[in-house]
Formats: C-alpha cells, sequence, structure tokens
C-alpha cells in the first residue's frame, strides 16, 4: 500500500497486479510505504475502511482518494497457478508442481479449496459491504498505459516501472466447460476486472 498525503491518494495493493513494481517506482515520493505485515500490504477495501480511513481522516482531516489494479480473472490464477509452480516449492502444499492449471481452476471454485488454491479474491478485496465497487479509481492492470498515465498527472512525475516477481511463463489451458464454470461461480470476479475498464 503507498500513501501520498499531498495528493490524497492511497494505492491499495492487490496481489499479482503489479504492485510490487509500482512500490519500487514510486516509494520515493510516497508519504507512506506499508510493505510489511502482508494483512497491511494488502489490506483490502473492508480493512482500509474499517481502519486507515478513519485513522487518516482523523489526521489530516480529509478524505483520501483510493485507487486499486485488477487483473482479468483467468490470468490472474494463472499467475498464481505460475507462481507456486516453482522449484522452491516442490513438496510445498502449496506447490502447483504436479496440477494441471485446469485442475488448479477447479480446485479454486470449491468451497473447502485446497492449500495450493488458496490464492484469495479480487473481488472480495474491492467489493464493499454493498457488492459495490469499494475504491475510487479501478485501472485493469491490462491497461498500465491508463494508470501509469492517472499517476504521472496526479503525483507530478515520469514513471518507468520495473519488471519485477515475474512468474515463469507457462502455456496454460483450460478446458470449455472449465471456463463456463468459473464466470458462472465466479461472476463477481469478471464483474470487477470490467468495472476497470476505461
Amino acid at each position: 500500500m503507498l500513501v501520498f498525503w499531498s495528493e490524497k491518494l492511497v494505492m491499495l495493493a492487490v496481489p499479482k497486479t503489479g504492485t510490487t513494481a509500482l512500490e519500487r517506482a514510486l516509494s520515493s515520493k510516497a508519504s507512506m510505504v506499508v510493505r510489511d505485515p502482508p494483512i497491511l500490504k494488502h489490506a483490502p477495501v473492508y480493512r482500509y475502511r474499517r481502519f486507515l480511513h478513519p485513522y487518516f481522516k482523523q489526521a489530516g482531516g480529509q478524505d483520501m482518494e483510493t485507487l486499486a489494479v485488477v487483473r482479468e480473472p483467468v490470468d490472474w490464477l494463472g499467475s498464481w497457478y505460475r507462481y507456486r509452480h516453482r522449484d522452491d516449492l516442490i513438496g510445498h502444499k502449496n506447490s502447483t508442481r504436479d496440477i494441471s492449471f485446469d485442475d488448479f481452476v477447479q480446485a479454486y471454485m470449491k468451497g473447502a479449496k485446497p492449500p495450493f488454491a488458496q490464492v484469495g479474491s479480487q473481488a472480495k478485496f474491492l467489493l464493499d459491504n454493498e457488492g459495490a465497487i469499494g475504491v475510487d479509481d479501478l485501472f485493469q492492470y491490462e491497461q498500465q498505459d491508463k494508470l501509469i498515465a492517472f499517476l504521472e498527472d496526479r503525483l507530478g512525475i515520469e514513471i518507468s516501472l520495473p519488471q519485477m516477481n515475474v512468474s515463469p511463463r507457462m502455456t496454460l489451458d483450460l478446458s470449455d466447460a472449465t471456463q463456463d464454470k468459473l464466470r458462472r461461480k465466479c461472476a463477481d470476479e469478471f464483474r470487477v476486472w470490467e468495472a476497470g475498464r476505461r
């Protein structure tokens, strides 16, 4: 999470949406950089509103605008799958090494997910208690140019993003049946991603 106090802007860090690269590029401009613990770095909308928003309001008497990035759901799951496929996780309960991407996505859709498929939800991160988008500005990960243009204008700086935490490239195949089921069972994930289109 990045806080730009003078600009009245808070960037929430949705996991697997390039926030580490944004943090690296913008940390010198930020008033506050929350890197640890992960429960604070990746504070979702409901946690931000409950704990941090009131604190910021009390500290400065101002409302902070919120921003987040959302990634296309299949691509987001693919990033998690590839990340958990790495060598140092072999034999760990979170490893996806001996699991197909299709099986990973099927496991993600279960009520009681196995450990390797417990990767959270972009929708739960970004939706408020009424099911509405809980941030003021939402950008699709796939439209980096629009995000960067917004940030450069708002922060008054030129931004060059480094590549960080890039998962290994792999071919990821999903059956039509799994794709259809994902769109049905996880409709909010796609709704939130569509809301980021500009």
